[in-house]
């Protein structure tokens, strides 16, 4: 009789599991997609030489270089005829940085991160040693000017260095700068990224391939050494000197000439940036896969009002150098502040749809119920429809809400691996053991890492107030 009494309770127990165990079932998702320009972190158009919301340039002009300028904000983020962005991109001068030798001007920076935080932006940054012309503005930090003196140095095929950076002097003061601007700012949550600048008008890197080996370490060094968390990007130059960056660090790349089909091109016999030596420059100096691990951030060459008006470029043409830079796995994009010609709007809009990454959730499972300290297990199936990962290091969370409790619970998933194309997530998560009983909204995002708020616009349906986007519900019961 013990033995049938036994057998009879195991034969309960089995049956009062497998009842729920059948009884639960898995709810299966699957978002709707949407189509709409998505403005995301370190991603899109860039304002340059200025915030949102300030007034783009007129005409086809620019400026740079110069201590950063504020204009009256009245409180309008919006960019009239231009995208709204996430990163602001400032190029100064040395001299306004170090205006005496080891006294830097920190408060510039310093001023130029909190309103880039307070317009929705982050901070890309270039120092330049010097600019162009005869401008003592543009010339090298006067006391280093006093301590050289005035002799202008050149390159032996043209202007090019406005002091010889061989002078050792040169690359101990402006790497100096460089080191100290690391040690201070490096992974700054508002600094974007740093544009590393060693020689060459506007800091653009002419005449870096005849640099001796050991100027060409130091200068460099002061950016690899002191810049570990915060992305370095750098221009194309030359062979030598882009493969010694990379050699250092995982670094991306920009060019500055974007859109050069044939600005010079009668007096140089054909040769453009877009058709010659981007193409070969990327692959010839090793940059072809730098993308996987590093932003690339490209600048227009001239402004798109100087495409129509004077380059007489057609839509096919915008089209034709869209595709290329989608074809480098574009980030973002500097068009110096310039406006957006109308009848090119939608094909920009397209442009910024795939620019970067751009995350589409296409299905989602979890069980109907679950009980508090236990795993709750999901299944997650993303798309990246963009053209590059997202290199920053945000964190896929999930969120349980009702009116009486909000329990948000991280994962470990990677989202700087995912690259364009297909990826799976799948992972279970603990469900705090003081969860109260009930039905909760179950809702993903894509988190920041100190406040926990969402910071990724996602491609579908379903977002709230907050940035979180609700898949469904779930209830949490003891039974």
């Amino acid at each position: 009789m013990k033995t049938q009494a036994i057998i009879f309770s195991l034969i309960i127990s089995i049956a009062y599991i497998s009842t729920e165990v059948f009884a639960q079932k898995t709810i299966y998702v699957r978002p709707t997609e949407i189509d709409d320009v998505l403005t995301n972190p370190g991603i899109g158009f860039m304002t340059f030489q200025r915030f949102n919301g300030d007034e783009l340039n007129e005409g086809i002009g620019w400026t740079e270089g110069h201590p950063i300028d504020y204009q009256k904000f009245d409180g309008d983020l919006e960019n009239k005829d231009h995208p709204m962005t996430s990163i602001v991109y400032f190029r100064v001068y040395w001299k306004y940085m170090e205006p005496k030798m080891e006294a830097y001007n920190w408060a510039m920076i310093d001023k130029a991160l909190k309103t880039a935080h307070e317009r929705g932006q982050t901070l890309l940054l270039r120092i330049a040693p010097y600019g162009s012309g005869t401008d003592p503005k543009t010339d090298v930090s006067t006391w280093y000017r006093e301590m050289i003196g005035d002799k202008q140095e050149w390159l032996p095929e043209g202007e090019g260095w406005r002091v010889d950076a061989e002078d050792p002097r040169y690359a101990k003061y402006f790497g100096a700068l460089i080191s100290e601007l690391g040690k201070r700012y490096d992974g700054h949550p508002d600094l974007e990224a740093v544009d590393l600048s060693i020689v060459g008008f506007w800091g653009e890197g002419r005449g870096s391939n005849i640099l001796t080996q050991k100027t060409r370490a130091t200068l460099v060094n002061a950016y690899t050494d002191h810049f570990k968390e915060t992305p370095l990007i750098m221009l194309m130059t030359d062979e030598v000197t882009n493969k010694y960056i990379l050699s250092q660090a995982n670094v991306g790349w920009r060019v500055d000439c974007v859109g050069d089909l044939d600005f010079w091109a009668d007096e140089q016999n054909g040769w453009s940036h877009m058709y010659r030596y981007y193409p070969q420059g990327i692959i010839n100096y090793g940059m072809k896969d730098a993308w996987k691990t590093a932003p690339i951030s490209l600048e227009i060459c001239g402004t798109f009002k100087n495409w129509k008006e004077k380059q007489g470029y057609t839509a096919k043409d915008v089209d034709y150098i869209i595709n290329e830079t989608l074809k480098w796995h574009i980030s973002s994009f500097n068009a110096k502040s310039s406006s957006v010609p109308p009848e090119w709007k939608a094909q920009i809009d397209e442009w910024l749809k795939k620019m970067g990454y751009r995350f589409v959730l296409r299905s989602f499972s979890f069980p109907e119920f679950i009980k508090p300290n236990k795993k709750l297990s999901f299944k997650s199936w993303w798309e990246n429809k963009g053209v590059a990962p997202c290199y920053k290091k945000f964190i896929l969370a999930i969120r349980l809400k009702n009116e009486h409790q909000t329990e948000i619970m991280l994962t470990d998933a990677n989202i700087n691996s995912w690259l364009p194309g297909d990826n799976i997530y799948d992972d279970s998560i603990f469900i705090p053991s003081d969860m109260k009983i009930g039905e909760y909204e179950i809702q993903v995002g894509i988190i920041d890492r100190q406040t926990h708020k969402p910071k990724i616009n996602l491609a579908i349906e379903g977002r709230d107030s907050e940035g979180w986007y609700t898949i469904g519900k779930i209830n949490v019961k003891n039974n």
